[in-house]
């Protein structure tokens, strides 16, 4: 029994379109990372501020906070639903009743404040308090710190600032390297080059070397990769220094030749004989 009658390639294409689509109801393509998240006012530089934030996206950041005999669990998400709870980017769960859900801000109503290492995330418009400040919306507030050691770490519950007639709010806390500032270079272009140099100077080395023994059977100095060049070029940087640094008079003077003994001792035998009287 044939499990797919219609073409390869259509099967091909049908096997693709049910992994996207068990894809998207899984979340994974949920909410198109940061673009999802409506700004309060859209500007280009909270957008920007927003974008740091990408490689957060698509995933749950969950803490448990024990308060004497309650616990709660928070859950955040960046621009997405927190806890599979829809429009909501931080919620509040009593693990005692888990069907009580507390919505503490919408990602549909978000600001982005940035720094050169630090990004604050602000979500409005949860739900409303009982009696507390003045019964005003929840406003959930994630401070995102530089962390170069770790990617993402743990989310960490500070505060409920509810202890003021308006403006509460839940701080949160969170490291992450996305929003570290990008690491310069430190190295110079001179020292690439140099670098790249030495390295090229390296394998010339190690490589003619090899060739030399293996290959040609060279010995001893002969080793040396392009001897007698290298030689050559040793001989000729030496004779220019002689010629350009020393002082010396280059017009040989003529050789002193000294007198020998054999010269000295022949003595006429009678020197002064043609002066005497016949």
């Amino acid at each position: 029994m044939k499990l797919c009658r219609i073409p390869r390639q259509g099967c091909v294409l049908l096997w693709a379109l049910l992994t996207q689509l068990a894809l998207c109801r899984s979340g994974v393509f949920a909410g198109d990372g940061t673009k999802a998240c409506k700004l309060s006012t859209e500007t280009r530089s909270e957008r920007d501020v927003l974008n740091r934030l990408e490689p957060l996206a698509h995933k749950n950041f969950t803490k448990e906070i024990k308060d004497k005999e309650e616990s709660y669990t928070y859950v955040f998400q960046l621009c997405g639903d927190a806890g599979g709870v829809p429009g909501a980017g931080v919620i509040q769960r009593n693990s005692k009743a888990m069907e009580k859900t507390t919505v503490i801000g919408l990602y549909n109503s978000t600001q982005a404040i940035g720094g050169s290492d630090w990004v604050m995330l602000i979500y409005r418009n949860g739900d409303v308090y009982d009696t507390h400040c003045k019964k005003e919306a929840r406003k959930a507030i994630i401070m995102i710190s530089c962390s170069e050691n770790k990617d993402v770490g743990e989310l960490e519950v500070i505060l409920e600032d509810r202890d003021r007639e308006n403006d509460c709010f839940y701080l949160f806390e969170l490291d992450s390297s996305a929003v570290c500032p990008p690491v310069q270079s430190r190295l110079s272009a001179g020292s690439i080059i140099l670098i790249i140099g030495f390295c090229l100077v390296a394998v010339y080395l190690i490589g003619g070397f090899l060739y030399q023994r293996l290959i040609v059977g060279a010995k001893g100095m002969e080793q040396f990769p392009n001897y007698a060049f290298w030689v050559e070029v040793g001989n000729l940087t030496a004779d220019g220094c002689d010629f350009v640094c020393r002082s010396r008079n280059r017009e040989e003077a003529p050789a002193y030749r000294g007198v020998t003994t054999d010269a000295l001792e022949e003595e006429p035998e009678e020197r002064d004989d043609h002066l005497l009287p016949m």
